[in-house]
C-alpha cells in the first residue's frame, strides 16, 4: 500500500511541478476590455478580466483557453510556451448587429428663442386682452395691480423637471421579465447567459441582492439591463463553480 502511494506521487510530482500561472491582457480595436469571461477548459478554471483587462490563471503548456462574452466573439487557443514569458496580449473581435434598412425621418424642426420675438408676442398677447377685457385696465391701483398680476402669470416658469427616484429591480419582477419579455426570455437566460435551469431562481435571488436599479427595466435601457445581467451572470456562475471545487475537496 505505501509503496502504491509512494509511485502515485511520483507519477504526480511533474504535473505539480508544471503548474504555471498564465498572465494575459485582453484588447479589443478600441482598448482593454473588462469582464471577460477567461475559461481553462482542460483544468476546468474560470476567472474574468478586471477594469483594465487584465487576469491571471493557472494552467499549462498546452491546456486550452477560452475567452467569452456575449458582446464578442469566441475565441479558444491552446497554450505554448511562450504565453509564458511574460503578459499576453490576446485580441477579440466585436460583434457587430447589422440593422435592417431603416427610413430616418428628419424630427420637425423646433422654433429659436429670441427675446425679440418673445416680447413681441407677449404685447401682441396684452393688446388682444385689452381690447376684449378693457375694465380690467383702468388706471385704478387696484387694476394697476392686476395688470401685473396677469404679466407675471404670462411670464410664470414651469416647475423644472425632477428625475424619479429609482428602486432596485424585484426577484419578483426579474421573474416577470425573464417570464413575459420577447427580448428577455428562457433561451436568452440558459443559452447566452448559460445559466442552468435548475439554479434559474437562484440566480434571480443573485439579481436582486445586486440592487440593480429598476431604470434599467425602460426599454430604451435593455441593452444597458442585458451587460448588467451578461456580468452578473458570469460572476454567478464563477461562484457555482467555486462551490463545487470546495464540495469535492471536503469529500
Amino acid at each position: 500500500m505505501q509503496k502504491t502511494t509512494f509511485l502515485l506521487f511520483l507519477l504526480c510530482l511533474p504535473l505539480l511541478h508544471n503548474a504555471q500561472t498564465l498572465k494575459g491582457k485582453v484588447y479589443d480595436s478600441k482598448g482593454t476590455i473588462k469582464n471577460i469571461k477567461v475559461y481553462n477548459k482542460t483544468q476546468n478554471r474560470l476567472t474574468l478580466t478586471n477594469d483594465d483587462g487584465d487576469f491571471s490563471i493557472t494552467a499549462n503548456v498546452k491546456d486550452s483557453i477560452t475567452f467569452e462574452s456575449l458582446f464578442y466573439h469566441k475565441k479558444t487557443i491552446i497554450l505554448e510556451d511562450i504565453h509564458f514569458t511574460e503578459t499576453f496580449v490576446f485580441e477579440l473581435k466585436e460583434i457587430l448587429n447589422e440593422l435592417d434598412e431603416v427610413e430616418i425621418k428628419a424630427e420637425p424642426e423646433q422654433p429659436v428663442f429670441t427675446e425679440e420675438t418673445y416680447n413681441a408676442e407677449l404685447k401682441n398677447i396684452l393688446k388682444e386682452d385689452i381690447k376684449n377685457n378693457p375694465h380690467l385696465y383702468q388706471p385704478t391701483s387696484g387694476n394697476i395691480l392686476a395688470v401685473l398680476g396677469l404679466v407675471a402669470k404670462l411670464l410664470k416658469k414651469k416647475d423644472k423637471y425632477r428625475e424619479p427616484i429609482y428602486k432596485p429591480i424585484t426577484y419578483t419582477q426579474i421573474d416577470s421579465l425573464f417570464d413575459k419579455s420577447d427580448f428577455f426570455n428562457k433561451e436568452l437566460l440558459s443559452k447566452d447567459l448559460k445559466i442552468p435551469e435548475d439554479k434559474t431562481y437562484l440566480f434571480y435571488d443573485f439579481c436582486d441582492a445586486k440592487e440593480i436599479s429598476s431604470k434599467l427595466l425602460k426599454d430604451e435601457n435593455k441593452m444597458l439591463l442585458l451587460e448588467e445581467l451578461v456580468l452578473n451572470s458570469q460572476l454567478f456562475l464563477i461562484i457555482l463553480e467555486e462551490y463545487k471545487e470546495k464540495n469535492v475537496s471536503k469529500e
